[in-house]
């Protein structure tokens, strides 16, 4: 079974620790005594975590070397990872870590070794905490099976050695404490809408026009001076006289014209309030009774 990093793994694996990243955490050999950062992590094909590569700069300058999960604590509130028993002087046996190398079975199998060693063993007891053992308990190794091949012959069956691979519950154990929070968003909805075009109305109007019309008024009358003699010219009598009077009328012109009467300008505004809500939100606080263990150190 080949090892992969977890980012070749799952690009996104970040998302399955709610956005927080094991890399860069660091790792303690004790709560005061940092050894090193976490630089990767190393997964089998189902994803499960088989090894933390751990950069030793505070302990070996330069030195990467491979800690399996079950020899590691991992303290999300502190952002920390613990090693179980391990000395300097282990560190320094354990073969160095080159990303760019194959991780074959023997590479592995020299890992194991000395994590197997009675040195070791003795040094970290077991992968149990103090918190979980009995008042005056003595702890004490458990066997280490002999090293086992898959039936191909090239892989490993890593379930056989829980104490290097599986992931202790008492030593990560995790306590997720809830909080609610009140959340506000707005949200757009069409309330209405608003259709501005224009029509053509009709109407009767009327109008009147005074026009002028001439015309002629002809008028006999009796002189003042009728019946009296007169002396005529012997050419008075056959004169032609013709008087020429020019009328006029007027006659009403009416049509239509448009002419602009008015303009209609369309703007949008917006009118600004707030809203206000009150809810009553819950949260999780952590109880600890420490009735027979009153040794609780807190962080």
């Amino acid at each position: 079974m080949s090892l992969l990093k977890i980012k070749e793994f799952d690009p996104n694996y970040r998302e399955s620790f709610e956005g927080k990243d094991i890399k860069g955490m660091g790792v303690y050999a004790t709560a005061d005594e940092k050894i090193g950062t976490v630089s990767d992590i190393l997964v089998d094909e189902q994803g499960h975590f088989r090894y933390f590569v751990v950069d030793l700069g505070l302990w070996i300058f330069g030195k990467k070397v491979l800690l399996p999960v079950g020899r590691s604590r991992i303290d999300h509130t502190s952002e920390r990872i613990y090693t179980v028993g391990m000395t300097k002087q282990q560190a320094e046996n354990l073969p160095e870590f080159n990303e760019h190398k194959e991780i074959d079975y023997n590479y592995e199998e020299q890992v194991r070794g000395v994590y197997r060693s009675e040195a070791f063993l003795e040094s970290s007891g077991s992968v149990d905490t103090a918190s979980s053992r009995p008042a005056g308990a003595t702890m004490v190794a458990p066997p280490i099976a002999p090293p086992r091949k898959s039936g191909n012959g090239s892989g490993y069956d890593y379930q056989q050695e829980p104490n290097l691979y599986a992931l202790n519950d008492q030593d990560h154990q995790t306590f997720k404490l809830y909080q609610e929070r009140l959340i506000a968003n707005k949200i757009r909805a069409k309330t209405g809408e608003v259709i501005v075009g224009k029509h053509t109305e009709t109407e009767k109007a009327r109008v009147s026009v005074p026009i002028d019309k001439e015309r002629i008024v002809i008028e006999r009358v009796t002189p003042t001076n009728a019946g009296e003699t007169v002396t005529l010219g012997s050419d008075s009598f056959g004169t032609t006289e013709v008087s020429r009077i020019e009328l006029y009328e007027e006659t009403a012109d009416i049509h239509k014209e448009a002419f602009l009467r008015e303009e209609v300008r369309v703007d949008k505004v917006v009118d600004h309030e707030t809203i206000e809500a009150e809810e009553t939100l819950r949260r999780e606080e952590l109880d600890v009774n420490t009735q027979e263990h009153p040794n609780v150190e807190r962080r």
